[in-house]
């Protein structure tokens, strides 16, 4: 990848997003304007034409934005590889985030001032490859969300994860398995405090009969997956398991496929392992 354009609404989680991406060796700057981005690709490229330029482009950029469109598909029609990534939230979120801080938004008064930024980024995000909804994440699940997704070294990453459907669907997701028809133990008493990374609940988990066919299938899929999304040149697959609360079934599954998938035959990816919603809540 040449450009990593990272926009998305105030209080979103941007800045997040971009800190974590220079921790991965990106090199990162901020609030760039538009039409200087072409010449920013062009200087970091052409002294080290291995590195990915990640820029942040928000509502600051004012009348800028929209050159956006025409600027993306110059730099697609010079034959650089551009990705664009849409960070935002619920208004509520924001609002609060907002009440926690002494910064002021950008564009005024909230939360009036939260609608004129998503008309005003409207177009970015109509582009995006990408969106994530920071609604029920934390910084600290953006930020391993973001190096999972980009950081590492050549080749594809496969990233098993594991949620609680009550919690919302991953928003990196490139595909989702519904773990919920398998027996629950939250609903017994001894194993409701446990979570799947437990040996009693993944004993209770795995030795039902159907979870057994579900890993076999779920194992299969990845096997199939992995050299057709390399061949498309992606360098990132997101496979997520989600169960009620995360907490459990979604849990003991994912461990238990990383298991068979580093098995042999060897997958010819890296593998990473995220548990979304362990430790928070029931």
């Amino acid at each position: 990848m040449d450009l990593l354009v990272i926009s998305g609404l105030s209080g979103g989680g941007k800045s997040t997003a971009l800190h974590a991406l220079e921790d991965v060796g990106m090199y990162c700057t901020d609030n760039v304007p538009v039409p200087l981005v072409p010449e920013l690709v062009r200087m970091v490229r052409g002294t080290d034409a291995t590195r990915t330029v990640a820029v942040g482009i928000d509502a600051r950029d004012g009348q800028f934005l929209e050159r956006f469109g025409q600027v993306h598909r110059e730099l697609q029609q010079a034959g650089l590889s551009v990705e664009v990534v849409f960070i935002e939230a619920s208004d509520a979120t924001l609002v609060r985030r907002y009440s926690t801080t002494r910064r002021l938004h950008p564009m005024g008064q909230l939360p009036e001032g939260i609608g004129r930024e998503r008309e005003l980024l409207g177009p970015i995000r109509e582009v995006a490859s990408l969106t994530i909804d920071t609604t029920d994440l934390n910084a600290r699940q953006l930020r391993q969300l973001v190096r999972d997704r980009y950081g590492g070294g050549g080749g594809l990453r496969v990233a098993l994860v594991s949620f609680g459907f009550r919690s919302g669907v991953p928003a990196d997701a490139d595909v989702v398995l519904d773990t919920r028809f398998l027996a629950n133990p939250f609903e017994v008493d001894k194993l409701r405090p446990l979570s799947g990374l437990h040996e009693p609940v993944a004993r209770y988990v795995l030795e039902q009969p159907d979870a057994e066919e579900l890993l076999q299938r779920a194992e299969s899929l990845v096997r199939f997956l992995v050299p057709r999304v390399s061949a498309e040149g992606r360098s990132y697959l997101t496979v997520a398991l989600g169960c009620t609360g995360g907490q459990h079934r979604s849990v003991a599954l994912v461990e238990q496929l990383k298991e068979r998938l580093c098995g042999e035959p060897k997958l010819s990816a890296r593998l990473l392992v995220r548990h979304r919603d362990v430790g928070h809540g029931p």
